[in-house]
């Protein structure tokens, strides 16, 4: 009888270039069991049809999922106009088709509708829930229930005619924006109805698809753990806040520490920092108070 392995205490970030007909969750277990890791998840997942950044957290990684959430992302998509289905993309049954007759002018004046500050009703095929059932089950059983539009943000958004029925959009925007809803209500303010035939996610806050490994590369890999990045990799927007071994001692056993030996009051709460500790080494994530306490929300204890 063959043992299994026993799983192994791996800590960082593997940037995920998820391919095209696989579900977020199934990459994030083919990477997890290419590690033999004891424990992973993924930040913001991606359809099925879409491919792009995936970012996946292996062990003490995984803390840092919930400051992600509100991460602006890029994606390019290619949406087909004259066409509208149940899932607002081409995985979904068609249920209108109507003729193209869309100048450019008319396209690029549609977008303006789309850019900045705008309300945004979710489709029924999402994650989203109702009374604890994800909305894509209650779609499934042909059921619609009424979805409250949500506040959303269009940093940059950019159409290039590709032919008469079909447009590559490249978009930036905030957290929480679905590109299928976008490509949707975009052929309704044409009037011809559109849907999403490809989807690429591009980058998460400063990071892109420069940075990202495939899966087919990381499964061929001599080296895969060489593609593991640094816990807070993706936190390079925070600023970081070194304490001295004492500090961290005291931060460990949960005494009150000053952030410097002054102590001296502050006007507000500082911002939220990467505690480095006096190797350099992630030791959490935390901020200074006004009282010039230093208090942590997250520590990060690496065992191997």
């Amino acid at each position: 009888m063959q043992l299994k392995k026993e799983k192994q205490n791996i800590h960082g970030v593997v940037l995920l270039d998820k391919p095209t007909g696989m579900s977020s969750n199934k990459a994030l277990q083919k990477v997890k069991h290419l590690f033999n890791a004891k424990k992973a998840g993924h930040t913001g997942s991606l359809d099925p049809l879409a491919t792009g950044l995936l970012p996946i957290c292996l062990g003490q990684a995984t803390k840092i999922s919930e400051y992600l959430l509100n991460s602006h992302k890029k994606y390019t998509t290619v949406i087909k106009l004259g066409e509208t289905t149940d899932t607002l993309d081409s995985e979904g049954q068609i249920l209108q088709t109507k003729p193209v007759a869309v100048s450019e002018q008319q396209l690029q004046s549609a977008l303006q509708q789309f850019r900045g500050e705008i309300k945004q009703i979710p489709p029924m095929y999402s994650a989203l829930k109702k009374d604890g059932q994800p909305l894509y089950k209650l779609a499934r059983q042909g059921e619609e229930v009424e979805r409250p539009a949500r506040d959303m943000t269009v940093y940059d958004l950019q159409a290039s005619r590709i032919d008469e029925s079909h447009v590559r959009l490249d978009v930036h925007c905030s957290s929480g924006f679905y590109i299928r809803s976008l490509a949707h209500d975009l052929g309704q303010v044409l009037g011809c109805g559109a849907h999403v035939v490809e989807l690429r996610r591009t980058a998460i806050k400063d990071t892109g698809l420069g940075q990202s490994i495939t899966l087919a590369d990381l499964e061929s890999s001599e080296s895969p753990t060489t593609s593991i990045g640094a816990i807070d990799s993706l936190l390079g927007d925070m600023p970081i806040l070194e304490i001295n071994q004492q500090q961290e001692v005291s931060l460990l056993q949960g005494r009150v520490t000053m952030a410097n030996t002054e102590g001296s009051q502050r006007s507000c709460d500082g911002p939220l920092s990467r505690i480095h500790n006096a190797e350099g080494e992630l030791f959490g994530i935390g901020r200074i108070h006004q009282s010039g306490q230093l208090k942590t929300e997250k520590m990060f204890i690496i065992k191997e």
